[in-house]
């Protein structure tokens, strides 16, 4: 999932940059929205669904998941600043440091998280779709 939305940054990049060829009449900027929503999809579908799951069966790992938890909601913070920078017509060079930001606290994110549940998630039973579980990309 993560290397998805790895791909999905990297699209949007692309994007900005006019290295994406849209079909005709899309904006490019779509793979903005796109990824913004993947994004979003995916931290809202772990807080929902698989995390509370995790606690269950795992209480001990209430501190790994309430940081993640805010590291979810510094990283809506953000997006909702891309999306204004969106709204507003922003030039490319602001869009990237939009992205360069949301880029960091979001690899930051995700190795913490790899480092703390891939392991975990082989001994834990959740119960839902993987779109439920881990959102839209899933």
């Amino acid at each position: 999932m993560h290397e998805r939305l790895r791909e999905s940054m990297a699209l949007a990049r692309k994007s900005i940059d006019g290295e994406v060829e849209a079909p005709e009449g899309m904006d490019l900027l779509v793979f903005c929205r796109g990824f913004c929503s993947a994004l979003s999809g995916h931290h809202s579908s772990e807080d929902a669904g698989l995390f509370p799951q995790i606690l269950a069966e795992r209480p001990d790992l209430k501190p790994v998941l309430d940081k993640l938890m805010q590291d979810h909601s510094m990283l809506e913070y953000l997006i909702g600043d891309l999306a204004a920078a969106l709204d507003s017509g922003a030039d490319p060079a602001e869009l990237h440091r939009h992205l360069d930001g949301i880029g960091a606290i979001m690899e930051s994110h995700f190795g913490y998280e790899e480092r703390q549940l891939l392991s975990v998630l082989e001994t834990v039973s959740p119960t839902g779709t993987p779109t439920e579980l881990l959102g839209p990309l899933a």
